[in-house]
């Protein structure tokens, strides 16, 4: 797997220092098999799976942590469960769990990780999909369950961009 140097994760300080007591820099723990991380950083099954899919998803071009983890909230664990996915139907899945509709680049980005799953291009960005996603839903439109908050709308994002804001 290609090895991404700026992938962040979000580490315990425990874990961080015995990482660096080994030496091992996050971009390389990819290297290493899942049960040999339990082992080194003394944690479970469930902890190790985790951090493993976020370091994974982010060796996707233009994905970065808050997408990895978005990843995993919809209970994605590695990039072969991923592919044959359609990023629509991904798109669609998240908005229903989390409750409310996202901004639309989102949808591109899932395609985007459904393509690299399937391929390994390293050459597409989310804005790739932009096309596509936008003929797809010119065509077929959003569910009808589709949730009527905005992203924009909610407690979370209104409180992130309030500050500064007076």
């Amino acid at each position: 797997m290609k090895s991404k140097t700026n992938i962040k994760l979000p580490l315990s300080d425990t874990e961080k220092a015995i990482l660096r007591k080994h030496k091992i820099k996050l971009a390389n723990l990819l290297d290493f098999a899942t049960d040999e991380l339990e082992v080194l950083l003394n944690a479970t099954t469930e902890r190790i799976k985790e951090i493993h899919a976020l370091a994974e998803f982010q060796t996707v071009p233009s994905v970065g942590i808050k997408f990895a983890e978005d990843l995993v909230f919809l209970g994605y664990y590695s990039l072969n469960e991923l592919k044959e996915k359609d990023g629509a139907k991904l798109t669609d899945e998240y908005e229903q769990k989390s409750g409310y509709w996202v901004d639309p680049c989102v949808e591109d980005q899932f395609r985007l990780v459904v393509n690299f799953a399937n391929t390994n291009d390293t050459t597409k960005s989310w804005w790739d999909f932009t096309e596509e996603r936008k003929m797809f839903r010119s065509e077929n439109g959003y569910p009808e369950s589709r949730p009527q908050k905005a992203w924009f709308e909610t407690l979370s994002y209104k409180q992130k961009n309030k500050k500064g804001s007076l």
